[in-house]
């Protein structure tokens, strides 16, 4: 969720500016984190448990069977926080 609520960086950002125009000072570059709807949050839980579920069907070799357990398991956690049987 930390990736999520970070501020877009524009292309002129990533430029960066001329040593005297840059910021100076402690938290002289902070931003606030964007603020995440709850909509937003299952939607994003739901694509990484999605993610994992797809990732595990493509490992069909006998020797990716512990990583297949693992990804699956990572799914089953997350949804179980979309239907509302986990903890936060």
């Amino acid at each position: 969720m930390d990736n999520a609520e970070a501020v877009p960086v524009s292309e002129a950002d990533m430029r960066g500016l001329a040593l005297e125009q840059s910021p100076v000072g402690a938290g002289a570059t902070e931003a606030a984190r964007r603020e995440l709807s709850e909509c937003s949050v299952r939607d994003i839980v739901r694509a990484e448990a999605t993610e994992r579920l797809q990732a595990a069907a493509q490992l069909t070799a006998p020797a990716h069977a512990d990583r297949v357990a693992r990804l699956q398991a990572e799914a089953a956690v997350l949804l179980r926080f979309l239907d509302g049987h986990g903890t936060p």
